[in-house]
C-alpha cells in the first residue's frame, strides 16, 4: 500500500488548525497557562500552513526563503510557548528560557544557511528535536502541584516527534539524495508524517487534561479560600485544623491554636466606609503571614474573627508570634491605612491526646471573650490567667 506523505502532512495540518480553533473555542476565559498552550498550537498550525505555503513559490526565491524562515519560526516558537505553558501548570512560576532562545537561534541559523539545503534541514530539525527533548526534560522534572497523568502523554508525545524529527535530520544531513525535498517517500519521512498526526491528538488530549486539573484545582480553592482576604474559609480551615492536631497529638508534639478578633472593626466601617474596612481585613491577614511561617494555618473564622493553628510550636512561641503581630500591625496599620489596628485574642494549646481543634477553640473563645471584658487589646492564654 502506498502512503502518501503529502496527504499525511496536509491532514496534520488541518488537525492542528482545527485544534488551535478548538482550543480557543472550549477554554473560554483562561490564566497564563492555557493562554501559552493555545498559542503554542495556533503558531505550530501557522508554521505548517506558510510551510505548504512556501511549495507554492519558485524554489531557491525570495518567497521561498521568507515563507519557509516564518514557517520555522512559528514551528520553533510555539514549542516555545507550549514548553512555558507545562511549567506554568507543574506549578513553577520560573518558566525555562531555553526553549524559546532555541527558537531565536534556529530560525536565524535557518534563514542565514537557507540556500545550502543539507545545512537547513540538518539545521532545522536537529535544534527542534533539542527543542522537544527540553520539553520533555522539564515535564520529568518533578512538579510542584500535584500532577495528573497528562504529564507523561504528553511526555510520550515529545519523544516520539524527537525520535522522527531526528531521523529526518540526519537523513537531510547525511542522505541527502534519499530526501530531496520536504515529501520525499522515504521511510523515515513516512513514519514523521504518520507519528505527527498521531501526536498531534495525544497532545490535545494530554492540554485538555492539564487545562481540566487545572480548573478542578481552581474550584477547590474557591471552595476552600475567603474570597476577600485569600485566608482559608472556617470549613477547609476546621478540616485540616482537625487533621493537624490528631497528628500532633498522636506524635506528642506541641500545638497551638489562637482565636483572634480585630478591635473595634465596627467604627472603622462607619467611620471610614466598608472599603476602609475590607483593607483593614486583607491587611490584617497580611500581618499574620508575614510574621509566621509555612507551618501557621490561617483562617477568617467569620466576620472580623481570625484563627491561626501553629504546628510544632510551644506557648512561648505563640506569645512570641503575637508579640511580633502587635508590632507589625501597630506600623503598618497608619502607613497603609491612617488607622491604627489592634485585636483581642485568646490562646489554647494541646492539653494531652484526647484533645480535638473543637475543644481548643472552645476554650481559645473563652480566653479571647476575657480579653475583650478586659478592655481589648489584648491576648491571654490559660496560663497566664492562672497566674
Amino acid at each position: 500500500m502506498h502512503i502518501d506523505v503529502a496527504s499525511l502532512l496536509i491532514a496534520m495540518t488541518l488537525n492542528l488548525l482545527t485544534m488551535a480553533v478548538a482550543l480557543l473555542a472550549v477554554m473560554g476565559k483562561v490564566n497564563a497557562a492555557a493562554r501559552r498552550a493555545q498559542l503554542g498550537i495556533v503558531l505550530q498550525a501557522l508554521g505548517w500552513v506558510l510551510l505548504f505555503s512556501s511549495g507554492l513559490a519558485p524554489p531557491g526565491g525570495w518567497a521561498d526563503r521568507l515563507l519557509s524562515t516564518l514557517a520555522m519560526a512559528g514551528i520553533s516558537s510555539g514549542l516555545a510557548f507550549s514548553a512555558c505553558a507545562f511549567d506554568l501548570w507543574c506549578g513553577r512560576v520560573d518558566v525555562a528560557r531555553a526553549p524559546g532562545v532555541i527558537a531565536l537561534v534556529m530560525t536565524a541559523g535557518y534563514c542565514i544557511g537557507f540556500d545550502h539545503y543539507a545545512f537547513r534541514v540538518g539545521w532545522a530539525n536537529g535544534l527542534l528535536a533539542l527543542q522537544l527533548a527540553l520539553v520533555a526534560l522539564t515535564l520529568c522534572r518533578q512538579p510542584l502541584l500535584p500532577v495528573g497523568r497528562w504529564r507523561w502523554l504528553m511526555v510520550i508525545s515529545l519523544l516520539v516527534q524527537l525520535a522522527v524529527t531526528a531521523s529526518r535530520g540526519v537523513l537531510g544531513v547525511f542522505y541527502t539524495e534519499l530526501f530531496p525535498n520536504f515529501f520525499a517517500p522515504h521511510p523515515a519521512n513516512v513514519l514523521f508524517a504518520l507519528a505527527a498526526n498521531v501526536t498531534v491528538v495525544m497532545s490535545m488530549v494530554a492540554i485538555l487534561l492539564a487545562h481540566r486539573e487545572e480548573a478542578a484545582r481552581e474550584l477547590e480553592w474557591l471552595a476552600s479560600t475567603d474570597g476577600l482576604t485569600d485566608a482559608l474559609n472556617r470549613r477547609a480551615w476546621q478540616a485540616q485544623a482537625a487533621e493537624f492536631v490528631a497528628e500532633a497529638a498522636h506524635l506528642q508534639q506541641p500545638l497551638c491554636v489562637m482565636l483572634l478578633e480585630l478591635d473595634h472593626f465596627k467604627d472603622i466601617n462607619d467611620t471610614h466606609g466598608h472599603e476602609a474596612g475590607d483593607r483593614a481585613l486583607k491587611l490584617f491577614v497580611q500581618g499574620m503571614r508575614e510574621v509566621g511561617r509555612e507551618r501557621n494555618l490561617i483562617c477568617r473564622y467569620g466576620g472580623e474573627e481570625f484563627c491561626v493553628l501553629k504546628r510544632g510550636a510551644s506557648l512561648d512561641m505563640m506569645r512570641a508570634y503575637d508579640a511580633r503581630l502587635r508590632l507589625w500591625l501597630l506600623e503598618a496599620g497608619p502607613r497603609e491605612l491612617g488607622v491604627p489596628l489592634s485585636y483581642s485574642a485568646g490562646i489554647a494549646i494541646l492539653l494531652d491526646p484526647r484533645d480535638t481543634v473543637e475543644a481548643m477553640l472552645r476554650r481559645a473563645d473563652s480566653m479571647l471573650y476575657s480579653a475583650k471584658m478586659l478592655g481589648r487589646n489584648l491576648t491571654l492564654d490559660e496560663q497566664a490567667l492562672e497566674t
